[in-house]
C-alpha cells in the first residue's frame, strides 16, 4: 500500500466522554480505524470497542501500549494522568495524540516533549479547535489583513454542571477546575490571534474542593491592545469570541471552540455570514492531520507545534500563579 494511503490503527487509552466523540469521528475517516481500546476494566473496554467497531479490548493500559498492531494512541484520561501515560506510550514507541491540556504544568509539558524527542516519536496535543475549518479561516483572514490590525478581543466559556466532588471537573487531584478544562480555549484564542501577552492579570473563585470555579483574565499587549477572557463552571455563558479590528468586527458564534459560524461586520455595518458545513463532531480534522504526519514520518505538527504547547501551558502557569492555584 502506498505510504500516503497507509492504514492507521488507533488505540484509545481511557474510553470516556471525549473519547466517544473521537471514536465516532474516526469512523468517518478513510484509511484509519479504531483497532483497540484500553480501560481499567475489560468490561468497559469491550463495550466501547463493540459500539465503535474496534477489534481488540484491553483491561490494562500497558497491554495497549505493547500491542504491535497499534500505530497511534489517543490519550483521553483525566488531566492529572496525561504526563504519566503519554511518556509510557512514547517509551513504547507509540505515536501519541494527547487531549488538552497536555499536562498540569510547564515542567511536565517540557518532560513530555523532551521524551518525544528522545524517543523520536510523534507527539501532539489534541487541541481540536486549531484544526477546525472556521478557526483556520479566521486565522488566514486576520493574516490577510482586510480588516486591519486587531485592537481588542473577548472570549468566554461557561457552563454549569451539577456539582459532584468526585467528578473530574471538581476534583483538584484529577486536574479539575474551570481553567484547565475550559479556560484553555479562551487562552488558546488569545495566543493564536494576538500572541504572547506582555502582562497578565487574573482573578478566580474556588469550589470547596480547591478547584477553581471561575477565572477572569486580562491579557495586555503593546499599543493598548487587550484580551478579556473568562471561564466558569457556575453558569452558562455565550461561549463566543469577538474580535475588534481597525476596520470591523469578527464574531465566532457559540460555541466558538466547536465547529460554528462566523459573522464579519465592517465599520459601515455591512455583514457577511460564513457557515463551514462541518458534518462530523469536529474531531476528524485533528485526526486526519495527525494521520498524515504519521504517514510522512513527522515527529511534530507544524500547526500544534511543541513550542505552542509550551507557550500555552506557560501562560496557564502564569494565570495559576496569579490566582493562587497549585496542582500537586
Amino acid at each position: 500500500m502506498p505510504l500516503n494511503k497507509k492504514n492507521i490503527n488507533w488505540g484509545i487509552l481511557a474510553p470516556g466522554h471525549i473519547a466517544k466523540k473521537f471514536a465516532k469521528d474516526l469512523l468517518t475517516i478513510e484509511n484509519a480505524e479504531l483497532y483497540s481500546v484500553a480501560s481499567r476494566t475489560l468490561e468497559k473496554a469491550e463495550a466501547f470497542k463493540n459500539e465503535y467497531k474496534g477489534k481488540v479490548a484491553y483491561g490494562s493500559y500497558e497491554d495497549l501500549m505493547k500491542d504491535p498492531n497499534v500505530d497511534a494512541i489517543y490519550i483521553a484520561n483525566p488531566h492529572a494522568f496525561h504526563k504519566e501515560y503519554t511518556i509510557a506510550c512514547l517509551q513504547h514507541k507509540k505515536a501519541v495524540m494527547c487531549e488538552k491540556p497536555l499536562a498540569l504544568n510547564g515542567e511536565d509539558v517540557d518532560l513530555m516533549l523532551q521524551t518525544a524527542k528522545k524517543e523520536n516519536v510523534l507527539l501532539m496535543e489534541a487541541l481540536w479547535t486549531y484544526f477546525l475549518p472556521h478557526y483556520q479561516f479566521l486565522l488566514n483572514f486576520l493574516k490577510e489583513g482586510s480588516f486591519g490590525k486587531v485592537t481588542s478581543m473577548e472570549a468566554d466559556f461557561g457552563f454549569q454542571p451539577v456539582f459532584d466532588e468526585k467528578s473530574r471537573l471538581f476534583n483538584k487531584k484529577l486536574g479539575g477546575g474551570s481553567l484547565l478544562d475550559i479556560g484553555i480555549y479562551p487562552i488558546f484564542a488569545a495566543l493564536t490571534i494576538l500572541g504572547k501577552p506582555e502582562k497578565i492579570k487574573a482573578s478566580a473563585t474556588f469550589f470547596e474542593t480547591g478547584a477553581d470555579s471561575s477565572c477572569k483574565m486580562l491579557f495586555e499587549y503593546p499599543n493598548n491592545v487587550k484580551a478579556e477572557l473568562s471561564s466558569t463552571l457556575l453558569e452558562k455563558t455565550p461561549t463566543e469570541a469577538v474580535i475588534q479590528c481597525e476596520k470591523g468586527t469578527i464574531k465566532l458564534h457559540t460555541q466558538f471552540h466547536k465547529p460554528t459560524k462566523i459573522t464579519f461586520t465592517d465599520n459601515n455595518g455591512n455583514q457577511t455570514y460564513k457557515d463551514f458545513g462541518v458534518t462530523t463532531e469536529g474531531y476528524s480534522f485533528e485526526t486526519i492531520h495527525f494521520n498524515e504526519l504519521l504517514r510522512e514520518n513527522k515527529k511534530e505538527s507544524p500547526i500544534m507545534t511543541h513550542d505552542f504547547s509550551r507557550l500555552l501551558m506557560q501562560t496557564m502557569d502564569k494565570v495559576k500563579e496569579q490566582i493562587g492555584l497549585q496542582y500537586s
